[in-house]
């Protein structure tokens, strides 16, 4: 049975550049991906093609391929990533001109149909900065299984650049549920880079840091099974519970639904492999949805903020006194005035620092001079004449514009799905043909597993008072304005059944507002993962209209994560020991 392998060197639009380079000297590779859009990104792009037409594209891309094309040829991998963005045109005929400079001939292709902007008012997305609809992979496919040496596309879905490849290579088809789903997950797994081999990973204590991460590497059977690996030699690990921990990175529930399939995410089984080799088998899917979602983007206005140090005593009174100066001082106050008081400070400080808390101000309004001047000018004016130590790490500068996100849904018919060949002729893309309504993502035995999600409590009333993460490892992020924390109990704990049975019961909504005060007024959801021993937690609303807009602390929710873990509970002595 034909395996086929396909490495990742990108997990975002700024990773590590020497990535694809290490991928590709690493050798014994078919594909290599890269995953170079997010919700930010788009927004990021749509600011550079208004500066420009001929840009909206990740320039890092090319870059990286101008230096690595004679060498992904020599190796024979083939390369597909979303860096197309706003403009996949635009850069396909950059990367033409790169081989054409470089004596090299190579056949590149390109997916688009995705960018909805010119159809906002028709399809109801108001005044959008940027429009575009998550396509799925088999556009990717059409373009492989004619020629193309790189395939780069617009908005597809995260996975899509690995499951193209894999309906290419391994003849799938469009009903071939089970398999999609398996590429998906592997796509899912791959698509961060490094998240999958140790980054941004609780238990990195337990892997290799003292060198670079490897990036991660897929290897998907004809049957859908895949395992997850990295190239020999670098840094980090593949465990089952560093590829946990990308399993539950920005999921909503139990259901995870891309364009091609739905994946039953209960459904997924991990098993070690060998040495820094995990196995994902037993994977379920279902028809896709009718709709696909659009990313939106869209200016929300200025932005401005500023971060006093308050040292010392009185830290509550000093507070209260620069902010009723400031707030004294606005005269025309802007729409939005947020202050944060952060209280790092420590009793009997020996350092300056220990002695120090945060007092932040944000600010938004559409006028750009409330949060510019009038606002900075408010800031800093106090500054002989407030509280005894006033500073702050930065002076405010001018507002700044930002933007805000929100998502929508349209039929899949109504986005076109084109690829333009190498030889610059086109070929439209049909949107599937069975789908599902969201009432029909229900498996009959959607929990059957080794192990039950109920609430069963240990049977010991002895608990010691420690740290949540003692016992569980979590990872977190940004779905537009929802954040989404997974927490699992570790694959090497020796008594994991109960464990996850005890954390089922433990973690719930309230207790969820308990340890996480700020989300006291949100909508909040906790949805069971028995096979991964683990929880995800979608909160509502937290990052307000997108990480562009947030003015929280942690604006994309990466440490949400840390700060659960950290909290001290009771948890049942013999599930630390």
């Amino acid at each position: 049975m034909r395996t086929l392998r396909v490495g990742n060197c990108s997990g975002f639009y700024g990773d590590r550049f020497s990535a694809m380079r290490e991928m590709l000297e690493g050798g014994e590779l078919d594909y290599l991906t890269g995953d170079y859009l997010a919700e930010l990104t788009m927004l990021i792009l749509g600011r550079d093609r208004m500066k420009s037409a001929d840009l909206g594209y990740a320039k890092t891309f090319l870059k990286q391929l101008t230096e690595n094309l004679a060498l992904a040829q020599e190796q024979g991998v083939r390369i597909v990533a979303n860096a197309g963005g706003l403009n996949p045109a635009g850069l396909a005929a950059a990367i033409r001109d790169v081989a054409a400079e470089q004596g090299l001939e190579v056949a590149v292709a390109h997916v688009k149909g995705d960018d909805l902007l010119a159809r906002s008012a028709e399809l109801g997305f108001g005044d959008a900065l940027t429009a575009n609809a998550y396509l799925g992979a088999f556009g990717i496919a059409e373009a492989l299984k004619a020629g193309a040496d790189i395939v780069v596309t617009g908005r597809v879905t995260d996975a899509s650049v690995v499951v193209g490849p894999a309906i290419a290579e391994l003849g799938w088809g469009r009903e071939d549920f089970d398999r999609l789903a398996g590429a998906v997950v592997a796509g899912h797994v791959i698509e961060c880079g490094a998240q999958a081999t140790g980054g941004n990973f609780s238990g990195f204590r337990d892997i290799d840091t003292s060198r670079p991460l490897g990036f991660p590497i897929a290897e998907i059977g004809e049957d859908g099974v895949v395992v997850i690996t990295k190239h020999a030699n670098t840094g980090g690990a593949v465990t089952v519970d560093t590829v946990t921990a990308q399993l539950v990175y920005e999921i909503q529930d139990q259901h995870y639904l891309n364009p091609d399939v739905v994946v039953d995410l209960t459904s997924i089984e991990l098993a070690p492999d060998g040495d820094d080799r995990v196995r994902i088998s037993g994977v379920r899917g279902g028809a896709p949805p009718a709709t696909t979602k659009v990313c939106l983007n869209a200016f929300g206005g200025f932005r401005n903020s500023v971060e006093f140090v308050l040292t010392g005593l009185d830290i509550e009174d000093k507070a209260a006194w620069v902010k009723a100066q400031i707030e004294a001082a606005l005269t025309d106050p802007p729409a939005e005035l947020v202050w944060d008081l952060a209280r790092t400070d420590k009793t009997d400080p020996t350092s300056q620092p220990e002695a120090a808390a945060m007092l932040r101000c944000h600010v938004k309004d559409a006028d750009q001079d409330k949060v510019g001047r009038a606002f900075s000018g408010a800031a800093v004016e106090v500054a002989l004449a407030s509280y005894p130590g006033f500073t702050m790490t930065a002076p405010p500068g001018r507002g700044a514009p930002y933007g805000i996100y929100r998502a929508a849904y349209v039929p899949q018919a109504e986005v076109p799905h084109v690829v333009v060949h190498a030889d610059g002729s086109r070929a439209d893309v049909a949107p599937p043909s069975v789908t599902a309504a969201p009432a029909d993502y229900l498996w009959n035995d959607l929990n059957a597993s080794g192990r039950e999600s109920g609430a069963t409590r240990s049977k010991s009333g002895e608990g010691a008072r420690a740290p949540l993460g003692r016992l569980v490892h979590a990872r977190s992020g940004d779905k537009g304005g929802n954040a989404n924390v997974g927490v699992w109990i570790p694959s090497t704990h020796p008594r994991r059944d109960e464990a996850y049975a005890w954390l089922a019961g433990f973690l719930t909504e309230d207790r969820l507002r308990e340890l996480l005060p700020e989300t006291t007024d949100l909508e909040i959801e906790v949805h069971p993962l028995p096979n991964l021993a683990g929880l995800n937690v979608v909160l509502h609303g937290l990052l307000g209209e997108g990480v562009a807009s947030s003015t929280r602390f942690d604006p994309q929710a990466k440490a949400l994560g840390e700060w659960l873990r950290a909290r001290v509970v009771t948890i049942p002595e013999e599930l630390l020991a």
